[in-house]
């Protein structure tokens, strides 16, 4: 899996993810002021989204995209706090090597 998290993201960023996302799924970036970005396997991806969202205050959505390996990307919304929790929790249970879910 790959991690990156965008603090204050600039207007440009935030319509590149409005793009790729569903319409219902927009507001999820309403006073978010940083997106944390997890790319990996569908599994890990649907897993990951599971610890964040239990693990502390955020929203998480898929970004759509068009990738040859079948990569799926999740944005994590919310304060900068919380993304980075929630990105090391994920990262946490990655490294104990248990199951993410």
């Amino acid at each position: 899996m790959e991690f990156r998290i965008i603090k204050s993201p600039s207007a440009g960023t935030l319509d590149i993810l409005k793009q790729r996302m569903k319409a219902s799924a927009v507001s999820a970036m309403d006073g978010a002021d940083a997106v944390g970005l997890v790319q990996g396997r569908m599994i890990e991806m649907i897993c990951a989204a599971d610890i964040a969202e239990k693990a502390v205050g955020v929203t998480v959505e898929d970004v759509r995209g068009s990738c040859p390996q079948n990569m799926i990307m999740i944005a994590i919304f919310g304060d900068t706090s919380s993304v980075e929790s929630a990105i090391q929790e994920i990262k946490r249970k990655l490294e104990e090597g248990k199951k993410l879910c």
